[in-house]
């Protein structure tokens, strides 16, 4: 397993969930919090932390984690208090380039007086220090330096802190659940939650009832899983219990065609895509929310199109994202969605049901267009909004797409926004850097992402959303008319 993530974290936290998964079909979870960490850490000696018991109490944190984590905290991302210890607590540190000069800027800018000359070397008093910088700035030989955790940095909304007890604090009222945090964490104190225990309920089930579950998986897929082939894959998802495999993009061809003919009636708008985007205006931009699409995501838009189709069935969503665990169960997706995993837990699935997919046949999957498959990157959507304006019935407005990738450039999108002076009208919003391809969840991330998923663009058999808008037209039809 290695060789298919990127850190050992990712790792650690797979065989988490594969052990829980192995129990939850051999009807022995009542002991899996004791049991599961002396599996994954059976000592005598420490690898990781201090001791193994240390570890121990870790590991069993992760599994409660893959157990649903703490029912009463709404945020998918929860800490591990326990595992957050090993991060340097000083912010600014004096390095051994310090020289001991004799002008001793760092000390006469300290408003504090929080920096002392011991033998000939600069020392900061922690106690002392408001971390305001100015010694840093002061030096001339750039000897004093920033610390920042990797959370910290990587939150780009100043939703994490650091608590008295040291340990880094969700700020659920900012939190926007995008995810960053749990793949930057170096110790992996940052988890979200699992909801595998729930899809294994549903397969379960489905199985003695008979009742058909659908897996709709996001088109970034198809840059991870990197040892077998996507349609490999998708015989693997078969043969967990799944009636059907479905593209999520199918739901993003229907997001496309709505949002252009929304935009008909609209001067400015955002797409309502990225469910982190969209929590990102409604909690730090309440006043932007009416420029938001009203559109759903791809993901409610396949899903329901397959309730439409199949009523009584249940649908998975598969994906690298950690905000689409909050979007599904949110009062507006009306249900569509029935459980959310990722693809961590999906590679975590697989081999806990001893299915190796790089020995399966191939199933074909053909559900979607080129556009709604390059949905997965930063840019897909623009490119879907220009190539098709003309024959969508937006030949006579002028559009201009932007496309936002990440936080940052969100940001200072919605300032101008805010201020009235963003001249673009139709603005697509993605939360992680590269978009969807680079999900906090997915099992491998990078620049070659990209290049997998304009690849696997180019080999839909549909260039044009046309064949999708018309199977949606037929279905909702259908339902107005009761024949479902």
């Amino acid at each position: 397993m290695d060789r298919v993530f990127d850190t050992k974290v990712q790792l650690l936290k797979y065989k988490a969930i594969k052990a829980v998964i192995e129990r939850a079909y051999s009807g022995k979870l009542d002991m899996a919090l004791y049991e599961i960490p002396k599996e994954i850490v059976p000592g005598p000696k420490s690898d990781m932390r201090c001791c193994i018991y240390k570890e121990r109490a870790v590991i069993e944190e992760r599994v409660r984690m893959a157990m649903g984590g703490d029912k009463d905290n709404p945020n998918v991302i929860e800490t591990l208090p326990v595992a957050c210890d090993e991060c340097p607590m000083e912010s600014y540190f004096v390095t051994p380039a310090c020289r001991g000069c004799i002008n001793h800027k760092c000390m006469e800018v300290c408003p504090k007086g929080a920096i002392s000359m011991q033998g000939k070397h600069a020392v900061i008093d922690s106690e002392k220090c408001i971390e305001c910088g100015k010694c840093a700035k002061s030096c001339p030989y750039g000897a004093i330096i920033e610390l920042t955790r990797p959370c910290v940095k990587a939150c780009k909304i100043g939703a994490l802190k650091i608590s008295d007890e040291k340990t880094a604090q969700i700020d659920n009222d900012k939190c926007v659940m995008c995810g960053a945090c749990v793949y930057a964490c170096p110790f992996g104190a940052i988890v979200d939650k699992s909801y595998v225990l729930e899809c294994v309920d549903i397969l379960k089930e489905a199985e003695k009832s008979g009742r058909k579950v659908y897996a709709i998986i996001a088109p970034a897929i198809v840059s991870q899983f990197k040892y077998a082939k996507i349609e490999q894959i998708v015989e693997g998802i078969k043969k967990l219990g799944f009636h059907q495999v479905i593209e999520t993009a199918m739901g993003a061809d229907i997001t496309l065609g709505k949002e252009m003919e929304e935009l008909k009636e609209r001067d400015k708008m955002t797409t309502s895509c990225c469910p982190s985007f969209v929590m990102y205006i409604e909690r730090h931009f309440p006043k932007l929310v009416p420029y938001i699409s009203t559109t759903p995501s791809p993901m409610v838009e396949a899903a329901s199109l397959i309730k439409r189709t199949s009523p009584d069935s249940k649908v998975v969503f598969i994906g690298p994202c950690a905000s689409k665990k909050h979007e599904y169960k949110l009062e507006k997706t009306n249900g569509a969605v029935d459980c959310v995993i990722s693809f961590e837990e999906l590679q975590a699935f697989l081999d806990a049901r001893g299915i190796d997919v790089s020995t399966l046949p191939e199933s074909p999957l053909n559900n979607a267009s080129k556009y709604g498959r390059i949905f997965a990157k930063s840019g897909g959507i623009s490119q879907g909004v220009k190539d098709l304006k003309d024959k969508y019935g937006l030949g006579d407005k002028e559009v201009c797409p932007l496309a936002l990738n990440g936080l940052e450039q969100i940001r200072l999108a919605m300032l101008r926004l805010n201020a009235g002076k963003l001249p673009e009208n139709f603005l697509e919003g993605m939360a992680c850097e590269g978009g969807c391809l680079n999900g906090p969840l997915c099992l491998s991330h990078g620049d070659k992402n990209i290049v997998d998923v304009d690849k696997y663009g180019d080999q839909a058999k549909e260039k044009d959303i046309a064949a999708t808008l018309t199977m949606y037209e037929m279905t909702k039809s259908l339902e107005e008319g009761g024949n479902l």
